[in-house]
């Protein structure tokens, strides 16, 4: 039960955030807490999360016990561009991108 969004035009960084949120949550609630999460990548990391819930019903598996197991958020490729500086020199500017894996597992039964 995997999901994988590649090459999002956001910093990692930035993302993580929202990465941090919803680890270790129940599937519903990290649903819940991304539609009320005021961040740009809110909308696509509900998205990945519920493609990552399809995957899973195509699976066979039960969407009510699902939780949010893992989620990695990793540098992707960045645009690299140029800005004018004094006397003739230039300096870099990253445009960075995002790489977010996101895996569900089954809830376990607390003892």
């Amino acid at each position: 039960m995997k999901a994988v969004l590649k090459n999002y035009h956001q910093s990692p960084r930035k993302v993580r955030l929202l990465a941090d949120l919803v680890r270790g949550k129940d599937v519903r609630k990290a649903l819940d807490l991304l539609s009320f999460a005021n961040k740009r990548a809110a909308g696509p990391f509900a998205a990945l999360l519920r493609s990552a819930l399809a995957n899973a019903k195509a699976a066979g598996s039960d969407a009510d016990g699902l939780v949010v197991k893992k989620v990695a958020v990793d540098a992707g490729t960045a645009f690299k561009r140029f800005m004018p500086r004094a006397r003739g020199s230039a300096s870099t500017i990253n445009r960075r991108s995002s790489t977010v894996t996101l895996e569900l597992a089954e809830q376990e039964a607390k003892k």
